[in-house]
């Protein structure tokens, strides 16, 4: 066979599997706005949905896998044409753990449905969320584009999440401080927002990824972060 009819067949199998990464990324953008707006509208349909559809966004990160390492068995790329399958393989797994960030979510949302509202803070969180979706979106845009510099803009913007991160556990806290009652509803929402939080490191993570695969070079600078106001992690599964 000739090198060009291997470097064709390697270019339709690469595309192939992008696409399903293409896909899953979509998936879980919604998956982010609906446990969102569930957590918001107090919808616990919507919420059992998110929940449900996380089987899918596994299974497809299964399939990449599963994809990625056929094309490494057959064509056994080198190089560039390594670190593109690979990459495939590792923004799956960011993207499937960030899908089970908004499962959890949608969890806490249904242990919420009979909790005394927090005043404001679905909405303060709703924001949260969809600021992280349009980093989601904007990072597999310049995934797919080869936007180095796109790229670098989602992963400066992960401040601007720890920062409403941090807000939020302020205003849990007084809430807390002042009236028991809001204790458990607002430890829940804590870990919602910290859920989402996670969800901006691992689209910040992506962002990364299509750094080193268009230049061959990892970020230099230290990645922007906010301090946090608390150090816990919210690792449930």
């Amino acid at each position: 066979m000739s090198q060009q009819h291997i470097s064709s067949a390697f270019d339709r199998d690469l595309e192939a599997v992008q696409a399903l990464v293409v896909k899953m990324g979509g998936m879980v953008e919604q998956q982010i706005l609906d446990a969102a707006e569930a957590l918001e509208s107090r919808d616990e349909e919507l919420a059992q949905r998110v929940r449900k559809q996380d089987k899918a966004i596994d299974a497809l990160e299964e399939q990449i896998n599963e994809e990625a390492a056929r094309i490494i068995a057959l064509r056994a790329p080198v190089s560039r044409d390594l670190r593109l399958t690979l990459s495939v393989i590792k923004i799956a797994a960011s993207l499937e753990r960030a899908g089970d960030y908004a499962k959890n979510i949608a969890k806490r949302t249904q242990i919420l449905m009979d909790a005394p509202a927090v005043e404001g803070s679905p909405k303060a969180i709703r924001r949260m969320a969809q600021a992280v979706e349009g980093m989601l979106k904007d990072v597999l845009d310049a995934y797919i584009q080869r936007d180095p510099q796109l790229a670098r803009d989602v992963r400066d913007r992960d401040v601007e999440v720890d920062q409403m991160y941090n807000a939020l556990f302020r205003e849990f806290l007084t809430y807390m401080m002042e009236d028991p009652r809001n204790i458990t509803p607002c430890m829940h929402l804590h870990f919602i927002a910290k859920n989402i939080e996670r969800m901006g490191d691992h689209a910040t993570s992506i962002a990364e990824q299509v750094i080193y695969l268009v230049t061959g070079e990892t970020p230099d600078e230290e990645r922007p972060k906010q301090s946090s106001v608390i150090s816990m992690d919210s690792t449930e599964k």
